[in-house]
């Protein structure tokens, strides 16, 4: 192997184990810039934090953050945050989702019209050996205009994915807790 060889194979190696070593929530991806444009809201300047008061947070993981957005006479919620799952080949029959480091995770946000109903989610960070399959656009879409009213239920109303089945069932449960907090407290 020639010396530029071995330089661009170290330059992989790292790049690819970047994202494992990754360990805080990243708050300003790209992937919502994006989409705050394309819905004709400002940038993250304009985001305010929003807290979940402090009996909510005993009885709820939330392992992200809630913002405020408002701008030329709109209003819209965010919720970025990690959902973290089992390892692949170490959950039994029913998924586990787990709260330490050690566990597989992926990053995504949600994005709430005023009504609190979901306007838009995307996965922005996938950091687990399976099931990358919940990243598509066309299979998110099936949780716009989710609005906390019903149950989200795998191989009901929210679609299985052969050899993602940890990461569906955590996004969709994450959804629909994620939604039922911002719709019960954050007032």
């Amino acid at each position: 192997m020639s010396s530029k060889s071995v330089i661009v194979f170290i330059i992989f190696i790292v790049n690819s184990f970047w994202g494992l070593a990754q360990t805080e929530i990243n708050y300003s991806p790209k992937a919502l810039e994006k989409v705050l444009q394309k819905q004709g809201l400002a940038d993250f300047k304009a985001l305010k934090e929003l807290t979940v008061p402090n009996n909510q947070v005993l009885t709820t993981s939330i392992n992200g953050k809630y913002f405020l957005i408002t701008e030329n006479n709109k209003i819209a919620y965010i919720h970025i945050g990690r959902v973290n799952s089992c390892r692949a080949g170490g959950c039994k029959a029913q998924p586990v989702f787990m709260e330490n480091r050690e566990s597989e995770y992926f990053d995504y946000f949600i994005l709430f019209n005023k009504d609190k109903t979901v306007l838009e989610i995307k996965v922005f960070n996938y950091q687990a050996t399976h099931g990358h399959e919940i990243t598509a656009k066309g299979w998110l879409k099936q949780f716009v205009g989710y609005n906390g009213t019903k149950q989200l239920k795998v191989d009901k109303n929210i679609d299985a994915i052969s050899g993602a089945t940890i990461s569906v069932y955590a996004i969709t449960a994450d959804v629909e807790n994620k939604t039922a907090l911002l719709k019960e407290v954050m007032q």
